[in-house]
């Protein structure tokens, strides 16, 4: 028969074994404490072990009762700790290559062509058989662009979920670029990160990313725009997102959002590319954001432009305005978009003038893709730019890559680069002090039948 209770056969005969009259009760008691009770470390450097141990457990339990508000102004490795268990974060450790090696890489969103009232190519080029075969060519450049984007989308994701006021910019610039290394499978030139992490704070639109020692701290005030590229054999992804702790700032950010969105919409072989500014300028200028009590129209940042893209370049010499007077690229507005070009879709607001300029301590350089010929006379300079023709190629880079490859005492050599237009300096771009700029970007590829807007993910 079952025990209902559960009680072993030899708890059951020590049940019946009575009691010794010889041994009181409170020695009993005695024995079981002494059974319970830890013992003390005898030596000093044991105690003093086992209370850090103490101490660290404690700080732990009191992070994790804190709360990710609380324990985000503390950083700190336990804070790091607490919120993955919290958050459930799973830090991605399997490149792309790993998870695609047959090559069959998911696409991103696929559109259809803007059609223009007395326009029927859009309709024909989705069903084109000819067109069809064209897209079969380059398949292997889109299985490059879309590895890459792949590998965005998954550093991006980890990171919107890792990010926190409290951590220094230094911190959230390296961790997003390690996750970004290790699952693009980082080879240097042949597949990697395209451009330094930019973080640009607030009034801050682009091209910031601390130098070492810089110690901005991220704050639960703040407005960030990370923006971040990675490539595979020179086919770029470039791709930003805003990113707000307070919902105050929801209405800049949803306007940004919706204004890159129509830019994309109006994208497509043989618009023009005044006529996307046009678009992205009339979505981003019907929203308005009330701050502290008052309210400020958000404006296109007038001066900043989306760009075309091609192999190991960045800015390809086309670019795409976000406002509907602006020039493209060619100083007309009469410039429009090829079929196989890829481009960059960036649009910017501001509760400012929705201008920016140069402001700060230079971070990202990049080498010009076609420099004049000139004589290096200093061996530092040389030697420097060796080492960035061998690292980076014509992609662009920052001074913590530099130092990541070894290079010292550089500034020097760098300067003297930058002053003989060997190496181009792109400083932060600032609106007015006190204002909030906000940034989202995708990369679109115009392919013979469709638009492919290849870095689209689930968050944008």
């Amino acid at each position: 028969m079952s025990d209902p209770f559960g009680t072993k056969p030899s708890d059951q005969l020590s049940a019946e074994k009575p009691e010794s009259p010889e041994k009181p009760a409170s020695a009993d008691a005695d024995a079981v404490v002494q059974k319970v009770k830890k013992p003390k470390p005898n030596n000093k450097k044991l105690r003093q072990a086992a209370a850090e141990a103490e101490a660290k457990a404690n700080e732990g339990r009191h992070v994790l009762e804190a709360g990710p508000a609380t324990a985000a102004l503390d950083g700190g490795l336990n804070f790091r700790e607490s919120l993955m268990r919290q958050q459930k974060l799973v830090v991605p450790k399997r490149s792309v290559w790993e998870l695609f090696i047959e090559g069959k890489v998911p696409q991103g969103e696929i559109q259809e062509y803007p059609k223009s009232q007395d326009d029927t190519t859009a309709v024909d080029r989705f069903t084109s058989e000819e067109k069809r075969l064209l897209d079969r060519q380059h398949e292997g450049v889109y299985t490059q662009l879309r590895l890459a984007a792949e590998a965005h989308r998954q550093t991006r994701k980890y990171m919107q979920g890792y990010i926190k006021p409290g951590m220094s910019m230094i911190h959230i610039c390296e961790t997003l670029e390690e996750t970004a290394r290790r699952l693009i499978g980082d080879k240097g030139l042949t597949a990697g990160l395209a451009f330094p992490t930019g973080c640009s704070l607030n009034n801050c639109a682009a091209h910031y990313t601390p130098n070492s020692g810089d110690t901005t701290v991220l704050g639960a005030d703040d407005v960030c725009k990370i923006d971040f590229g990675t490539h595979v054999q020179g086919r770029i992804i470039d791709c930003a997102f805003t990113l707000t702790f307070d919902p105050k700032y929801d209405p800049l950010v949803e306007a940004v959002r919706a204004a890159t969105n129509a830019g994309i919409k109006a994208a497509g072989i043989d618009v023009r590319l005044t006529d996307i500014g046009a678009a992205v300028q009339e979505v981003m200028e019907s929203h308005e954001i009330e701050l502290n009590g008052q309210v400020y129209p958000i404006k296109s940042i007038r001066n900043l432009n989306g760009h075309s893209v091609s192999q190991y370049r960045i800015h390809a010499g086309k670019t795409v305005p976000i406002v509907s007077s602006g020039i493209s690229g060619d100083g007309s507005n009469t410039l429009r978009m090829e079929e196989g070009e890829f481009y960059a879709i960036e649009t910017f607001g501001s509760t400012g003038r929705g201008m920016v300029q140069k402001n700060g301590e230079c971070s990202h350089y990049m080498r010009l893709w076609s420099p004049p010929h000139t004589q290096l006379r200093l061996q530092s300079s040389r030697q420097l730019l060796n080492c960035i023709n061998r690292n980076f190629g014509t992609l662009a880079f920052c001074r913590r890559w530099l130092e990541r490859y070894g290079a010292s005492k550089y500034q020097m050599a760098l300067k003297d680069l930058c002053d003989k237009s060997v190496v181009k300096a792109y400083p932060p771009l600032c609106d007015v002090k006190g204002c909030y700029t906000a940034q989202f970007e995708h990369t679109i590829l115009l392919r013979p039948t469709c638009k492919e807007v290849v870095s689209r993910g689930d968050d944008y």
